[in-house]
């Protein structure tokens, strides 16, 4: 039915139905106009600074189930090395940092640097969780608290309990600069099989799921970005991350997963050159100006030497929020 139609069908009203008709053709041009909905003001990402190295992170137990692989860093703190279970250095394509020496084989003590990214991911953790403006209409309690089978635009979005992701899919519809922050009053479950799907070009770099308890992830689901719970990340068999698995106070459990640290904007250093025996290293670096509203202040890299050869691992740029 056309606009033109359902106007003059009114002159084939009665008068006692006039009132009746009225009403029926508001109803019918209301569906028929176009809705304006107000748009969020985008999101900056979350700066996870040292804390963005790190796959894994948590409080008091990293354990593992075989066989688990990780690109990116796992760590422990304040906890002892001794809690970090089932996991080796092989295992990693990274590092696994313990406080003290009693750490996994392979692992390297560095309590400096731990405490330094538990304090970053405590900062992290609350700038999520205080990001304005408050959520309203459809970013406040989507799907009523279950998200599975929605399409998700960027933005903030605020969940005052459990945040589910159940019986289907969800997708979530951005570009390579979009960014999404999830803040979750107590738990976040996703069921099993389910995936987090990205469309559009969007990137798992700036997705961010803040958890106010924790997070679970159902057997072989697909996940997207950098999780960061108050309590504890649970992985069940088969799970797979696209992101980190952050937790303050904690334990993180993995049971044969995979956990893959979201590849970083264009920028990255592409040339790392080392001549031997005289402790000089040079490095060619194709950076951008900014990285998805974040300032470049610097690089950071980690210098090698032996008695043969020197090397050096690019670590990535240092940012800060524009």
């Amino acid at each position: 039915m056309s606009l033109s139609q359902t106007y003059h069908s009114e002159k084939f009203c009665k008068p006692s139905q006039a009132s009746l008709c009225a009403t029926l053709s508001a109803i019918v041009l209301s569906f028929f106009l176009p809705v304006s909905i107000r748009a969020q003001p985008a999101q900056l990402q979350v700066n996870l600074r040292s804390a963005a190295d790190f796959g894994v992170l948590a409080g008091s137990l990293v354990s593992s189930i075989p066989p688990t692989a990780i690109t990116g860093d796992v760590g422990l703190s304040p906890t002892t090395g001794e809690a970090i279970t089932g996991l080796l250095a092989e295992d990693l394509t990274g590092t696994i940092y313990a406080v003290d020496l009693a750490g996994p084989s392979g692992s390297v003590m560095d309590p400096g640097h731990l405490t330094s990214a538990q304090s970053d991911l405590t900062t992290a953790y609350n700038d999520a969780a205080a990001r304005s403006p408050a959520p309203s209409g459809p970013f406040f309690n989507p799907g009523s608290g279950d998200i599975g089978g929605l399409t998700l635009v960027p933005g903030l979005y605020k969940f005052t309990s459990t945040l589910a992701i159940t019986g289907a899919d969800v997708t979530l519809m951005g570009t390579d600069t979009s960014v999404w922050i999830f803040q979750i009053g107590s738990a976040l479950n996703v069921g099993n099989g389910i995936h987090v799907l990205l469309s559009g070009g969007a990137q798992a770099r700036n997705v961010f799921w803040q958890v106010g308890s924790s997070a679970t992830l159902g057997t072989t689901s697909e996940m997207q970005g950098t999780i960061m719970a108050d309590q504890s990340i649970t992985l069940n068999t088969g799970a797979v991350l696209s992101g980190r698995a952050l937790v303050r106070v904690a334990a993180v459990t993995l049971a044969s997963n995979t956990i893959t640290l979201p590849p970083k904007a264009s920028g990255s250093p592409y040339q790392v050159t080392s001549l031997a025996g005289n402790a000089q290293v040079t490095v060619s670096w194709l950076a951008p100006l900014s990285d998805s509203g974040f300032t470049i202040t610097g690089y950071r890299a980690t210098a090698v030497e032996d008695t043969s050869k020197h090397s050096m691992q690019a670590q990535g740029w240092i940012s800060v929020p524009l």
